[in-house]
């Protein structure tokens, strides 16, 4: 059955069915607008936009792991100022002829993922295009601390980073090269395992800078890097090769240190930390920050890309 044939309102009722509740969802879909509660008295917010053919592609990922990727890259933005995600606005654009069991699954992937950290869709737009396209807000809560900027970086500074990097990029160029193993590095690029509770945690233990790892890791530190006027080396020592990527990077020709510090989408939180401060549980010190600018590994310039660029 086509979206076309059960029609806007229809599709709505499918798949609000398969939404859940959050507790801070006061008021979920169904009317005017969402209500939604905010404690904190500040609500923290974040935007993000998948387009067909552009952030994903369906030979490739089922719609539930499209919805889990949209609902990631919103929530990780929210852990990453140190807050708690409470609630998501999804806008949809399908083609009429589109399965409507696919919009269903995709709501359920929304769902699921925003289940996690105990946040809800609440509610959101739909409309007809010839390309898929799903737009994600995301709302979180500070619970009374202040957000963590990127601006705060200050010399001598430990850089850490919480989950993983590199292994949505390796999932990326295998399927690019036609190939579906190895299954950890593919089902890493179609559903990403985001530590948000680390955000928070990183916070509450005098983080003075954070971001999410999205674009790739060495392109977001230098976003820190340049919002705080300061200078970051990146060790390669701290980075430990999996045994499947180390396998696939040699079978496709590829430096896996590309993928670990250029490769996006994973959604690990890095941050930076007074020194001497103890790190939080499941974070990891890669490298620190000094005096200058921009970005080095192991205190030498990368000759390589840095990370993604929507535009390039």
């Amino acid at each position: 059955m086509s979206i076309a044939e059960i029609g806007e309102f229809g599709l709505i009722s499918r798949v609000v069915a398969r939404l859940g509740t959050g507790s801070a969802a006061l008021l979920g879909p169904g009317d005017d607008a969402a209500v939604v509660a905010a404690p904190d008295g500040r609500v923290v917010a974040s935007t993000d936009v998948l387009v067909e053919g552009r952030h994903f592609r369906r030979d490739w990922s089922g719609p539930a792991d499209i919805g889990h990727r949209a609902a990631a890259a919103n929530l990780a933005d929210i852990a990453a100022m140190g807050a708690t995600p409470t609630a998501l606005l999804v806008a949809f654009c399908a083609p009429a002829d589109l399965d409507v069991a696919w919009a269903e699954e995709l709501a359920g992937g929304l769902s699921e993922e925003a289940a996690l950290v105990g946040a809800s869709v609440v509610g959101g737009d739909m409309s007809s295009s010839r390309t898929i396209t799903i737009a994600v807000t995301a709302l979180g809560d500070l619970g009374g601390r202040p957000p963590v900027v990127r601006s705060g970086a200050q010399p001598g500074d430990v850089v850490a980073i919480a989950g993983r990097t590199g292994h949505a990029a390796a999932g990326y160029t295998i399927l690019s090269r036609g190939f579906r193993t190895p299954k950890m590095l593919v089902e890493a690029y179609r559903r990403p395992e985001v530590p948000y509770a680390a955000g928070p945690s990183a916070a509450t233990h005098g983080a003075t800078s954070m971001i999410d790892v999205s674009d790739g890791l060495l392109q977001d530190l230098g976003h820190i890097a340049a919002a705080g006027v300061v200078g970051i080396d990146v060790r390669t020592d701290a980075f430990e090769v999996p045994g499947p990527m180390r396998d696939a990077a040699a079978a496709l020709g590829v430096d896996p240190y590309q993928w670990l510090l250029a490769g996006g989408e994973d959604h690990a939180l890095v941050a930076t930390f007074p020194p001497g401060a103890a790190l939080p549980g499941g974070w990891r010190e890669i490298g620190t920050v000094h005096n200058g600018t921009g970005i080095t590994v192991d205190r030498k310039a990368w000759s390589g890309p840095a990370g993604w660029d929507h535009f390039r």
